[in-house]
C-alpha cells in the first residue's frame, strides 16, 4: 500500500474518524484526478480514490488529516477533514457510478467502517455537510444499494407527514443549520430523492422524519 499525495497534516486535537465522505472527482479521468490529489500546489486531497474499473488506491494513510471536506458541518460538528475519511469516486460528475466502482466501494466501505467503527449513519455525502456549495457525489449516486448493505442510511416509512416538519428533521438527522433552508432542501433531495424539484412538500417531510427510524433490510 502506497501513501503518494504529499497533502495532509495530523488531525486536530486528538480527533478521529467518525465519518466517511464520498465524493466524486468531476474530472474527464481517474489519471487526471490522481495526479491532482497528489499535486501539493492542488492543496486538495483523499485517503482512498477508486476507479471506473473498480481498482481502490490509498493516497493518504487513514491516521493522518486530507484535505478533502473543506468547509461545512455535519451534526453541528466543523473541521469534517479531521474527523472523516474521504473517498473519491473517478466520475466527471455526468455519469452513472459503473458495477465494478460501486463494488470496489462497498469493499472498502466494509473495511473503513470496521477499521474505525464508523456505522451506517457516519456515511455520508460532500453535499450532505456542504449545502450550496458542494454536490457531489451527486443524483446519480445510488445511496440506497448502500442502504441495503448496511453501508448508509435510509428512511423508514412515515405516514401522515407534513411538509413544514422537514426542516427540523433535516436539521435532526445532521443537515448544517448555518445555511439558507433551499439550500438544505438541495442537499436533502440530492441524496434522497433525485431530480426532485418544487418547493418542499410532504414527500420530503415524510423521508426527513423516516430517518429518525431508518429503513431496515435483510440480508
Amino acid at each position: 500500500m502506497s501513501f503518494p499525495s504529499p497533502n495532509f497534516t495530523a488531525r486536530r486535537g486528538g480527533l478521529r474518524p467518525e465519518f466517511i465522505i464520498l465524493h466524486y472527482t468531476g474530472m474527464t479521468s481517474c489519471a487526471a484526478a490522481r495526479a491532482r490529489l497528489c499535486l501539493a500546489e492542488a492543496e486538495v486531497s483523499a485517503h482512498w480514490l477508486i476507479s471506473e474499473t473498480g481498482e481502490a488506491e490509498a493516497l493518504v494513510a487513514e491516521d493522518q488529516r486530507a484535505w478533502h471536506a473543506g468547509a461545512g458541518s455535519w451534526r453541528g460538528l466543523s473541521d469534517l477533514n479531521s474527523r472523516s475519511i474521504g473517498i473519491e469516486l473517478a466520475n466527471p460528475a455526468t455519469h452513472p457510478f459503473p458495477e465494478p466502482q460501486m463494488a470496489a466501494l462497498e469493499d472498502l466501505l466494509r473495511g473503513v467502517m470496521a477499521r474505525w467503527q464508523i456505522g451506517p449513519e457516519g456515511v455520508i455525502g460532500h453535499s450532505d455537510m456542504a449545502p450550496g456549495r458542494k454536490i457531489d457525489p451527486g443524483p446519480r449516486f445510488d445511496w440506497l444499494r448502500l442502504a441495503r448493505q448496511g453501508l448508509a442510511l435510509w428512511p423508514g416509512p412515515v405516514e401522515g407527514a407534513q411538509a413544514d416538519q422537514f426542516d427540523a428533521a433535516a436539521l435532526a438527522f445532521g443537515y448544517p443549520a448555518d445555511v439558507p433552508a433551499e439550500d438544505r432542501l438541495a442537499a436533502f433531495r440530492l441524496r434522497f430523492r433525485p431530480f426532485a424539484t418544487g418547493p418542499v412538500s410532504d414527500a420530503d417531510a415524510a423521508l426527513a422524519l423516516g430517518l429518525q427510524r431508518p429503513a431496515s433490510f435483510s440480508t
